[in-house]
């Protein structure tokens, strides 16, 4: 590449750049320095059709700074650039990725987006890995969001669904999407997210009549009916598999029979991920590859090799001979019967053995499974104020540091957002449940601290059960921030929080002041200024353990947690061995009075 400098009203943005097509960029944060010393680092540019004008790669947050300087000024200074050769899109894909991965991280539609035009242009997942550093499992994982409709993928970005159901729907037939979508806009629906989402998905066993491939009319099986809904179910699964098998194995050889070189049944359950696959046609040996979902959902995706096939016929070669399947050796029946018995004896001896059974228990937490509902609890506000708050908070500093340790020695990459994935790992939950076994209980005990931390609900009375139990002095972890100041807007609540920290005399001195300066006393209260004398370790008493008011108007969800915690924890007051006997005696020594009170308490406790 050559370096020069090229006049603003040659440049324009190119298609290959990644942020191109989207409304304009955030570029408040670089628009200061510019002003200053204007551009530093070249653009990356190549030609557009002529000599003379060019277009941009990478660098447009730059080049729109400087056209918006060039405006307030008047003059528009030439820009230095690096001229790539014309032509490779994938390069300038390349390049324009590396660059905001580097300088301004896309989101994962954003990088699914650019992810897809690579492999368009002939990049596959392991030369893009290789290309920006990222594992190949983490590229697969965002190619796997072209599973999505669109719509789906528009409130990921919104952030509107959470990562981990987003994760759970790449896995979903267009079907099961278009359902989960009619119950996300139905304000009367629960939506199932997480684990939730994994087990409507997949964990039930209620197999709709609509996937059927073979003519319902003449099915001899039972159909159940519901009034309310056009479609019925199939009351027996096996009858249903065997007739769905029969349905695929004819249309199997209806393909053959229409000259397709093969025609390979997945296993059950398995996925289609067409970014594995090249495209190829029957005239040049192109297969069909039939999936079978859980629901018992099948589709036929027509026209495929796998990357390497096709590679050996670019270069001239014959592919791979595929082995024909054959028929099982047993039954679907005779499965579940030995599946069935194993599991039972399995089942007998992991309860007799503790130490197995806590890290299975661990491992299920971790990867999930159909039978177990476990969700990360999502550490995100909508006030964005709230959530940069949070990130930056002691507390997850510190347990940050705790969850890349634990990543580590599961030999997770240590930048995962949680080490509860909520989905399977490189080697499933068995790899995982042999790494557990490797290491020492106290190490065990330690992932599963880390996991349990993950997994705990926010605002529930348990926080204030462990809080109190463990001795959480939230001045350990907490200080005032802006987020806290500009959540407290409430003038009662302001001089209450002032006596707090500076005394009855000073409350009362500004209770008629405004918000904005009651908060700018606190703030000289807690770090000293303007001559006040620095209140350590303070916290409003919501967050202490155990919490209380400012005011009597309630409203305090952590009081009202901490009140229902309180009331579990009290022990029960015992009632007396027999409180008749008592009174009887009381009535035989001539204390009539005593007797009477003692019936009256007893009537109380039992009310009680």
């Amino acid at each position: 590449m050559k370096l020069d400098h090229i006049a603003l009203d040659r440049l324009s943005i190119s298609p290959a750049n990644m942020r191109s097509g989207k409304k304009p960029p955030d570029i408040s944060g670089i628009l200061p320095s510019i002003r200053a010393r204007g551009i530093i680092m070249p653009l990356l540019v190549r030609p557009n059709g002529s000599d003379t004008t060019f277009e941009i790669v990478a660098g447009s947050r730059r080049f729109l700074a400087a056209q918006t300087v060039a405006t307030e000024i008047g003059v528009a200074e030439p820009l230095p650039c690096a001229i790539m050769e014309a032509g490779d899109d994938a390069a300038a894909l390349e390049a324009s990725l590396i660059e905001n991965l580097a300088r301004l991280a896309p989101d994962e539609v954003t990088q699914w987006e650019s992810f897809t035009r690579l492999v368009k242009e002939g990049r596959t997942p392991d030369e893009i890995s290789m290309t920006f550093g990222m594992p190949e499992l983490t590229v697969k994982r965002i190619l796997a969001l072209g599973n999505l409709l669109p719509r789906i993928r528009q409130l990921y970005r919104a952030e509107e669904i959470d990562a981990t159901s987003v994760r759970h729907l790449t896995l979903a037939t267009k079907a099961q999407q278009k359902t989960w979508l009619a119950l996300y806009d139905d304000p009367q629906s629960s939506i199932p997210k997480g684990h939730q989402l994994k087990a409507w998905l997949f964990g039930g066993a209620s197999i709709s009549t609509s996937v059927a491939l073979f003519d319902l009319e003449t099915y001899q099986g039972r159909i159940v009916k519901d009034l309310f809904e056009k479609e019925g179910y199939f009351g027996d699964l096996r009858e249903f598999e065997d007739a769905q098998r029969a349905a695929i194995e004819e249309r199997k050889a209806a393909y053959i029979a229409d000259g397709w070189s093969d025609v390979i049944v997945l296993p059950d359950g398995q996925y289609f991920h067409r970014y594995e696959f090249a495209a190829t046609p029957k005239r040049k040996g192109g297969r069909v590859y039939v999936t079978i979902a859980h629901n018992g959902e099948v589709a036929f995706h027509e026209g495929y090799l796998t990357e390497r096939e096709a590679k050996r016929i670019a270069k001239g070669e014959a592919p791979d001979a595929t082995t024909k399947a054959s028929r099982p050796e047993i039954t679907a029946a005779m499965n579940s019967y030995v599946d069935l018995h194993r599991h039972a004896a399995v089942r007998s001896a992991l309860a007799a053995n503790t130490g197995t059974a806590l890290r299975v228990m661990v491992a299920h937490a971790i990867c999930g499974s159909p039978l177990w509902r476990v969700d990360v609890q999502s550490q995100r506000s909508r006030n964005e104020a709230i959530t940069e708050s949070i990130e930056t908070s002691v507390a997850e500093a510190r347990f940050d540091e705790r969850r890349r340790a634990v990543l580590g020695v599961l030999g997770f990459d240590p930048d995962e957002p949680s080490v509860t994935l909520d989905h399977e790992p490189r080697n499933g939950v068995s790899g995982l449940f042999l790494r557990l076994l490797e290491l020492p209980d106290a190490v065990v005990m330690e992932v599963l601290g880390v996991v349990m931390a993950e997994t705990l609900a926010s605002g529930t009375g348990l926080i204030e059960t462990i809080g109190l139990h463990l001795g959480v002095k939230m001045a350990d972890y907490w200080v005032a921030d802006d987020a806290f100041y500009g959540l407290v807007r409430d003038r009662e609540v302001l001089t209450e929080v002032l006596r707090d920290v500076g005394g009855d005399t000073v409350a009362d001195a500004h209770a008629t002041e405004k918000g904005k300066t009651i908060k700018s006393v606190i703030n000289d209260y807690l770090t000293g200024s303007n001559d006040r004398i620095k209140v350590e370790q303070w916290v409003p008493r919501w967050m202490a353990f155990p919490p209380s008011a400012y005011t009597q108007r309630g409203g305090v969800a952590t009081v009202a947690a901490a009140s229902r915690a309180a009331w579990l924890a009290e022990p029960e007051v015992p009632l007396d061995p027999d409180p008749a006997a008592v009174a009887a005696e009381a009535v035989e020594g001539g204390d009539a009075d005593e007797a009477e009170a003692i019936e009256d308490m007893d009537e109380q406790r039992l009310a009680a």
